[in-house]
Protein backbone atom coordinates (compact mmCIF):
# COMPACT_ATOMS: atom_id res chain seq x y z
CA UNK A 1 0.00 0.00 0.00
CA UNK A 2 1.42 3.69 -1.10
CA UNK A 3 1.07 6.50 1.47
CA UNK A 4 1.50 10.18 0.21
CA UNK A 5 2.85 12.23 2.83
CA UNK A 6 1.33 15.91 2.48
CA UNK A 7 3.27 18.27 4.63
CA UNK A 8 3.16 21.87 4.05
CA UNK A 9 6.05 23.77 4.97
CA UNK A 10 6.45 27.09 6.40
CA UNK A 11 9.31 28.60 8.17
CA UNK A 12 10.22 24.28 9.12
CA UNK A 13 13.83 24.49 8.10
CA UNK A 14 14.96 23.83 11.32
CA UNK A 15 12.29 20.59 11.86
CA UNK A 16 11.09 19.45 8.17
CA UNK A 17 14.52 17.25 7.12
CA UNK A 18 14.11 15.72 10.83
CA UNK A 19 10.30 14.71 10.45
CA UNK A 20 10.65 13.61 6.77
CA UNK A 21 13.63 11.23 7.92
CA UNK A 22 11.47 9.44 11.58
CA UNK A 23 8.55 9.41 8.59
CA UNK A 24 10.72 7.22 6.78
CA UNK A 25 11.76 5.30 9.84
CA UNK A 26 8.66 4.35 11.29
CA UNK A 27 6.76 3.81 7.68
CA UNK A 28 9.04 2.67 5.26
CA UNK A 29 9.16 -1.41 6.53
CA UNK A 30 5.07 -1.12 6.12
CA UNK A 31 4.22 1.25 3.19
CA UNK A 32 5.65 2.27 -0.35
CA UNK A 33 6.22 6.00 0.47
CA UNK A 34 5.54 8.90 -1.33
CA UNK A 35 6.10 12.52 0.23
CA UNK A 36 4.52 15.69 -1.15
CA UNK A 37 6.13 19.19 0.39
CA UNK A 38 4.83 22.36 -0.44
CA UNK A 39 7.01 25.14 0.83
CA UNK A 40 4.38 27.92 1.41
CA UNK A 41 6.39 30.83 0.57
CA UNK A 42 8.96 30.45 3.70
CA UNK A 43 10.74 33.24 5.03
CA UNK A 44 13.49 31.07 6.57
CA UNK A 45 15.60 28.78 4.54
CA UNK A 46 13.31 26.26 4.08
CA UNK A 47 13.39 26.49 -0.04
CA UNK A 48 17.04 24.88 0.40
CA UNK A 49 16.37 22.38 2.84
CA UNK A 50 13.30 21.00 1.08
CA UNK A 51 15.85 20.63 -2.21
CA UNK A 52 18.33 19.03 0.13
CA UNK A 53 15.49 16.97 1.34
CA UNK A 54 14.90 15.83 -2.73
CA UNK A 55 18.00 15.15 -3.62
CA UNK A 56 18.42 12.45 -0.75
CA UNK A 57 14.87 10.47 -1.32
CA UNK A 58 14.16 9.88 -5.36
CA UNK A 59 10.23 9.68 -3.58
CA UNK A 60 9.82 13.24 -2.47
CA UNK A 61 8.12 15.73 -4.67
CA UNK A 62 8.91 18.97 -3.47
CA UNK A 63 6.88 22.19 -4.78
CA UNK A 64 7.90 26.06 -3.91
CA UNK A 65 4.65 28.55 -4.13
CA UNK A 66 5.21 31.78 -5.68
CA UNK A 67 3.89 33.48 -2.34
CA UNK A 68 2.39 32.93 0.83
CA UNK A 69 -1.35 30.61 -0.06
CA UNK A 70 -2.39 29.95 3.58
CA UNK A 71 -2.41 26.18 4.78
CA UNK A 72 -5.05 25.13 3.38
CA UNK A 73 -4.31 25.94 -0.28
CA UNK A 74 -1.08 24.12 0.29
CA UNK A 75 -2.63 20.77 1.50
CA UNK A 76 -4.65 21.48 -1.28
CA UNK A 77 -1.87 21.86 -3.55
CA UNK A 78 -0.01 18.66 -2.04
CA UNK A 79 -3.03 16.85 -2.51
CA UNK A 80 -3.32 17.21 -6.22
CA UNK A 81 0.08 15.78 -6.49
CA UNK A 82 -0.56 13.04 -4.27
CA UNK A 83 -0.45 9.45 -5.79
CA UNK A 84 -1.31 7.16 -2.61
CA UNK A 85 -3.98 4.90 -1.56
CA UNK A 86 -3.89 7.49 1.15
CA UNK A 87 -2.65 10.29 1.90
CA UNK A 88 -1.37 11.46 5.20
CA UNK A 89 -1.55 15.27 6.00
CA UNK A 90 0.83 16.11 9.20
CA UNK A 91 2.09 19.73 10.20
CA UNK A 92 5.84 20.91 9.86
CA UNK A 93 6.45 21.37 13.33
CA UNK A 94 6.69 17.72 15.19
CA UNK A 95 3.82 18.78 16.79
CA UNK A 96 1.80 15.31 15.59
CA UNK A 97 4.46 12.68 16.47
CA UNK A 98 5.31 10.28 13.33
CA UNK A 99 4.26 7.33 15.60
CA UNK A 100 0.37 8.31 15.47
CA UNK A 101 0.48 7.87 11.83
CA UNK A 102 0.22 3.93 11.67
CA UNK A 103 -3.00 4.16 13.92
CA UNK A 104 -4.68 6.62 11.70
CA UNK A 105 -3.86 4.43 8.48
CA UNK A 106 -4.66 1.50 10.16
CA UNK A 107 -8.37 2.90 11.05
CA UNK A 108 -8.75 4.13 7.74
CA UNK A 109 -8.06 0.70 5.97
CA UNK A 110 -11.34 -0.23 7.98
CA UNK A 111 -13.21 1.48 4.96
CA UNK A 112 -13.33 4.99 6.14
CA UNK A 113 -12.70 8.35 3.87
CA UNK A 114 -11.00 9.94 6.40
CA UNK A 115 -9.95 9.72 9.84
CA UNK A 116 -8.87 12.45 11.66
CA UNK A 117 -6.64 12.68 15.24
CA UNK A 118 -8.14 13.46 18.60
CA UNK A 119 -5.42 14.82 20.58
CA UNK A 120 -5.22 12.80 24.15
CA UNK A 121 -3.83 16.56 25.59
CA UNK A 122 -3.55 19.13 23.22
CA UNK A 123 -0.19 21.22 23.44
CA UNK A 124 -1.17 24.56 21.74
CA UNK A 125 -1.25 28.18 23.39
CA UNK A 126 -4.44 29.15 25.61
CA UNK A 127 -5.61 31.55 22.34
CA UNK A 128 -5.18 28.78 19.97
CA UNK A 129 -7.71 26.36 22.52
CA UNK A 130 -10.13 28.60 22.82
CA UNK A 131 -10.32 29.30 18.59
CA UNK A 132 -10.52 25.60 17.98
CA UNK A 133 -13.48 25.63 20.58
CA UNK A 134 -15.02 28.54 19.16
CA UNK A 135 -14.38 26.53 15.52
CA UNK A 136 -15.68 23.99 16.73
CA UNK A 137 -18.93 25.55 17.31
CA UNK A 138 -18.91 27.18 14.38
CA UNK A 139 -18.54 23.74 12.12
CA UNK A 140 -21.06 21.94 14.44
CA UNK A 141 -23.55 24.63 13.12
CA UNK A 142 -22.59 25.79 9.95
CA UNK A 143 -21.34 22.45 8.68
CA UNK A 144 -23.38 20.48 10.85
CA UNK A 145 -19.86 18.16 11.87
CA UNK A 146 -21.02 15.39 14.55
CA UNK A 147 -20.30 17.05 17.32
CA UNK A 148 -17.75 14.51 19.34
CA UNK A 149 -16.00 15.22 16.06
CA UNK A 150 -12.63 17.09 16.41
CA UNK A 151 -11.03 18.80 12.79
CA UNK A 152 -7.77 18.38 13.26
CA UNK A 153 -4.85 19.28 10.79
CA UNK A 154 -2.96 16.01 11.40
CA UNK A 155 -5.79 13.40 9.26
CA UNK A 156 -5.76 10.49 6.82
CA UNK A 157 -8.06 10.82 3.74
CA UNK A 158 -8.42 7.81 1.07
CA UNK A 159 -7.42 8.22 -2.31
CA UNK A 160 -11.25 7.96 -3.38
CA UNK A 161 -11.78 11.33 -0.75
CA UNK A 162 -8.86 13.55 -2.41
CA UNK A 163 -10.49 12.86 -6.21
CA UNK A 164 -13.51 14.71 -4.96
CA UNK A 165 -12.07 17.11 -2.66
CA UNK A 166 -9.83 18.44 -5.13
CA UNK A 167 -12.26 18.67 -7.36
CA UNK A 168 -13.27 22.55 -6.26
CA UNK A 169 -11.05 24.96 -7.71
CA UNK A 170 -12.35 28.40 -5.81
CA UNK A 171 -9.81 30.20 -4.39
CA UNK A 172 -10.58 29.57 -0.44
CA UNK A 173 -10.44 26.19 0.09
CA UNK A 174 -11.27 24.84 3.50
CA UNK A 175 -10.32 21.01 3.34
CA UNK A 176 -12.48 19.94 6.22
CA UNK A 177 -15.55 21.80 4.80
CA UNK A 178 -14.95 20.01 1.64
CA UNK A 179 -14.66 16.80 3.33
CA UNK A 180 -17.63 17.34 5.29
CA UNK A 181 -20.13 18.11 2.40
CA UNK A 182 -18.99 14.51 0.29
CA UNK A 183 -18.96 12.05 3.35
CA UNK A 184 -19.75 11.25 6.59
CA UNK A 185 -18.00 8.11 6.79
CA UNK A 186 -15.67 9.14 9.16
CA UNK A 187 -13.28 8.04 12.28
CA UNK A 188 -11.11 9.34 14.40
CA UNK A 189 -8.19 8.31 16.73
CA UNK A 190 -6.85 9.32 20.16
CA UNK A 191 -3.21 10.28 19.69
CA UNK A 192 -0.70 12.63 21.32
CA UNK A 193 0.16 15.67 20.64
CA UNK A 194 3.94 17.25 21.45
CA UNK A 195 5.15 20.71 21.99
CA UNK A 196 6.94 21.87 19.59
CA UNK A 197 10.69 21.39 18.92
CA UNK A 198 11.28 24.53 17.30
CA UNK A 199 9.78 28.27 17.09
CA UNK A 200 6.78 29.58 17.10
CA UNK A 201 2.94 28.93 15.88
CA UNK A 202 2.79 30.33 13.02
CA UNK A 203 -1.32 30.84 13.48
CA UNK A 204 -1.74 34.34 14.38
CA UNK A 205 -5.44 35.64 15.36
CA UNK A 206 -5.89 37.18 12.49
CA UNK A 207 -5.10 33.70 10.30
CA UNK A 208 -7.57 32.09 12.51
CA UNK A 209 -10.13 35.11 11.48
CA UNK A 210 -9.74 34.72 8.32
CA UNK A 211 -10.03 31.17 8.21
CA UNK A 212 -13.51 31.54 10.39
CA UNK A 213 -14.91 34.18 7.62
CA UNK A 214 -14.07 31.46 5.14
CA UNK A 215 -16.06 28.96 6.63
CA UNK A 216 -18.75 31.45 7.07
CA UNK A 217 -18.91 32.76 3.76
CA UNK A 218 -17.56 29.82 1.49
CA UNK A 219 -19.82 26.77 2.66
CA UNK A 220 -22.74 27.97 3.94
CA UNK A 221 -25.40 30.34 3.58
CA UNK A 222 -26.72 29.52 7.16
CA UNK A 223 -25.56 33.13 7.66
CA UNK A 224 -27.78 34.58 5.01
CA UNK A 225 -30.54 33.05 6.86
CA UNK A 226 -29.74 33.86 10.45
CA UNK A 227 -29.64 37.61 9.40
CA UNK A 228 -33.00 37.13 7.42
CA UNK A 229 -34.61 35.66 10.57
CA UNK A 230 -33.23 38.31 12.84
CA UNK A 231 -34.44 40.97 10.19
CA UNK A 232 -37.84 39.17 10.75
CA UNK A 233 -38.28 39.81 14.58
CA UNK A 234 -36.69 43.36 14.21
CA UNK A 235 -39.72 44.06 11.86
CA UNK A 236 -42.60 42.01 14.54
CA UNK A 237 -41.08 44.02 16.87
CA UNK A 238 -40.66 46.96 14.93
CA UNK A 239 -44.51 46.56 15.07
CA UNK A 240 -45.05 45.78 18.35
CA UNK A 241 -43.27 48.53 19.49
CA UNK A 242 -45.27 51.61 17.19
CA UNK A 243 -48.84 50.22 18.81
CA UNK A 244 -47.24 50.97 22.24
CA UNK A 245 -46.41 54.15 21.25
CA UNK A 246 -49.55 54.87 19.43
CA UNK A 247 -51.80 53.54 22.05
CA UNK A 248 -49.21 55.42 25.00
CA UNK A 249 -50.50 58.70 22.19
CA UNK A 250 -53.95 58.23 22.34
CA UNK A 251 -54.03 58.00 25.79
CA UNK A 252 -51.71 60.99 26.54
CA UNK A 253 -52.07 63.62 23.95
CA UNK A 254 -49.39 65.60 25.58
CA UNK A 255 -46.86 63.31 25.69
CA UNK A 256 -43.47 63.96 24.12
CA UNK A 257 -42.14 61.77 21.90
CA UNK A 258 -38.20 61.19 22.89
CA UNK A 259 -35.29 62.78 20.34
CA UNK A 260 -33.07 59.88 22.25
CA UNK A 261 -35.52 57.53 21.38
CA UNK A 262 -35.57 58.43 17.90
CA UNK A 263 -31.69 58.54 17.18
CA UNK A 264 -31.41 55.05 19.31
CA UNK A 265 -33.71 53.54 16.69
CA UNK A 266 -31.74 55.07 13.69
CA UNK A 267 -28.31 54.07 14.85
CA UNK A 268 -29.25 50.72 15.68
CA UNK A 269 -31.24 49.62 12.10
CA UNK A 270 -28.50 51.60 10.39
CA UNK A 271 -25.95 49.04 12.08
CA UNK A 272 -28.23 46.03 11.33
CA UNK A 273 -28.05 47.26 7.52
CA UNK A 274 -24.44 48.31 7.66
CA UNK A 275 -23.63 44.80 8.08
CA UNK A 276 -25.84 42.86 6.60
CA UNK A 277 -24.64 45.28 3.70
CA UNK A 278 -21.00 43.63 4.72
CA UNK A 279 -22.17 40.02 4.92
CA UNK A 280 -23.74 40.23 1.50
CA UNK A 281 -20.37 42.07 -0.11
CA UNK A 282 -18.31 38.86 1.15
CA UNK A 283 -20.37 36.46 -0.21
CA UNK A 284 -20.35 38.56 -3.65
CA UNK A 285 -16.64 39.35 -2.78
CA UNK A 286 -15.99 35.32 -2.96
CA UNK A 287 -18.27 34.25 -6.23
CA UNK A 288 -16.31 37.33 -7.79
CA UNK A 289 -12.97 36.22 -6.88
CA UNK A 290 -14.16 32.68 -8.18
CA UNK A 291 -15.84 33.60 -11.40
CA UNK A 292 -12.35 35.59 -11.88
CA UNK A 293 -10.31 32.54 -11.72
CA UNK A 294 -8.64 33.71 -8.83
CA UNK A 295 -6.12 30.81 -7.98
CA UNK A 296 -5.70 28.46 -5.24
CA UNK A 297 -1.92 28.60 -5.53
CA UNK A 298 0.62 29.58 -8.02
CA UNK A 299 3.81 27.31 -8.43
CA UNK A 300 6.95 28.57 -8.53
CA UNK A 301 8.98 25.40 -8.80
CA UNK A 302 8.54 21.63 -8.56
CA UNK A 303 10.72 18.83 -8.65
CA UNK A 304 8.59 16.01 -9.25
Amino acid sequence: MKLSICIPVYNGALTIAGLVDECIDELAANYELEFVLVNDYSRDNSDAVCKQIKTRYPFVKYISLRRNFSEHNAVMCALNYATGDYAVVIDDDFQNPPTEIRALVEEARKGFDVVYSKYREKRHHAYRNLGSQFNNLVTNWLLEKPADLYLSSFKVISADMIRKVIRYKGPSPYIDGLILRETRNISSVLVDHADRREGQSNYTLSKLASLWLNVFINFSIKPLRLFALFGLIVTLFSFFAAAVFIIQKLLNPELQIGWTSVMVSILFFSGVQIIFLGLIGEYIGKHYLHANGTPQWVVKEEHL
